[in-house]
């Protein structure tokens, strides 16, 4: 049985290994634990933007929709059409309807749109759209369209916008040759030109920080030191709190999460600098932020899920674990 744990301010998953964190609405009551029925593992979980509605996605090939209403959830909808692992999930703005993408194992990314309560239909199915495993993916932010990116171990990143005729283009970066794992969107409004910025997590340990200019062409935008000795898991761009101050979280396989700090300031060139958040001494495998960027939740080992927040004396202290109600739920 694969379960959910929905607790404070984010979501994880009790599956083994790879536990998933999503943010959740500031100051719900937890933790709310799902059963999701699933076949095998968990790999992510994600709610949309009202925190209404659950999309969780799993090795056997299915993603499950619920919805989600205090201390209750209720099973709506089961989307199919993978042919492999799916291993993430990603919703739309609700400016754009009820729309949810999805990436596999299969090397494809599927566009579904609820069109009547419980009702889904497949809008877009780029099939085949990388020659190996889709790891990951996200929305952009609203602002600049209905448009995703989408990570693969083929090394590329590809970007799918919908077009005003309702198609929709893709275009490819060439990331990490070793493959590319995860990737973030700069929240609108994190630069003064307006450019939208993406951040990729990659197999040859490092990260990298990309810009479609005013040509409409995607280039390297800021070269990012490597600092993580194994392969880059997930990136997870903060929501903005300062002007012209970017913080991003990474975690990788050596154990640590880092979170990345940039300050941009006049006539000069925009700069990185990591903080170690902590070593954990095993595999991290996701990071993801509150609404507020108050709270970090961290996803590490087999079975720990961790909140950690920033004191004003700029460390980072653990909050929360749920370490030993996985472990529970587990045995029973």
């Amino acid at each position: 049985v694969q379960y959910l744990i929905i607790f404070g301010m984010t979501m994880a998953t009790a599956a083994n290994p790879s536990l998933a964190a999503a943010p959740m609405q500031e100051g719900s009551s937890g933790p709310l634990y799902v059963d999701t029925q699933h076949d095998d593992m968990v790999h992510d979980a994600q709610l949309d933007y009202y925190g209404c509605k659950l999309a969780t996605s799993s090795s056997d090939s299915t993603i499950k929709i619920y919805n989600v209403s205090g201390a209750s959830y209720e099973h709506t909808a089961t989307l199919q059409g993978h042919e492999g692992p799916v291993w993430q999930v990603s919703w739309a703005h609700p400016k754009f309807g009820v729309v949810l993408a999805s990436c596999s194992f299969d090397g494809s990314v599927l566009i579904h749109r609820e069109t009547r309560p419980r009702e889904w239909t497949l809008l877009y199915a780029a099939k085949h759209l990388h020659s190996s495993s889709v790891n990951g993916l996200a929305f952009c932010p609203h602002e600049y369209g209905l448009m995703l990116a989408a990570a693969s171990s083929d090394g590329k990143v590809s970007i799918l916008a919908h077009q005003p005729d309702n198609s929709w283009s893709f275009e490819y970066l060439q990331d990490c040759a070793l493959g590319v794992n995860s990737v973030s969107w700069a929240p609108s409004g994190a630069y003064d030109d307006g450019l939208p910025r993406l951040m990729t997590g990659g197999c040859d340990n490092g990260i990298r920080l990309w810009k479609r200019s005013d040509e409409m062409v995607w280039e390297e935008d800021v070269k990012m030191e490597t600092e993580h000795s194994d392969w880059v898991r997930d990136v997870a761009w903060a929501p903005p709190i300062l002007p012209n101050v970017n913080v991003v979280a990474s975690c990788s396989e050596d154990g640590k999460v880092l979170i990345w700090t940039s300050e941009k300031k006049e006539d000069q060139a925009e700069r990185w600098k990591s903080t170690l958040l902590n070593d954990f001494g095993g595999p991290v495998w996701r990071v993801s932020w509150s609404l507020t960027a108050q709270l970090l939740a961290v996803s590490s080992g087999d079975s720990d899920v961790s909140l950690w927040k920033q004191g004003l004396d700029g460390v980072w202290s653990q909050m929360d674990t749920m370490s030993d109600t996985a472990a529970t739920l587990q045995e029973g």
